[in-house]
């Protein structure tokens, strides 16, 4: 299977009332995936507003590795990644 990769930028909630914290994300899916499709995909990701992309696009692999190791350092991610909510 060959793979695309995505640069999308994210409003996420959770920072208090009326704040959000915006976050590049960096996704691989198949090739044949549209810009709609990557984008219903994102806006479906955990955290993330309603309404809450601010830009996607096509990147090329290079730039996707750079940008999926910043992801892995930024603090914002590794709390969302760790959150577990209570069920009641």
């Amino acid at each position: 299977m060959e793979w695309s990769y995505w640069k999308v930028i994210l409003k996420y909630g959770h920072v208090g009332i009326r704040n959000e914290v915006s976050v590049a994300r960096h996704l691989t899916m198949p090739v044949e995936y549209t810009l709609l499709e990557v984008m219903h995909k994102a806006q479906n990701m955990p955290g993330v507003k309603a309404k809450g992309i601010l830009s996607a696009r096509r990147i090329s692999i290079d730039e996707y590795l750079i940008g999926h190791r910043e992801e892995a350092e930024n603090f914002y991610l590794q709390r969302l990644m760790t959150f577990r909510q209570k069920t009641c």
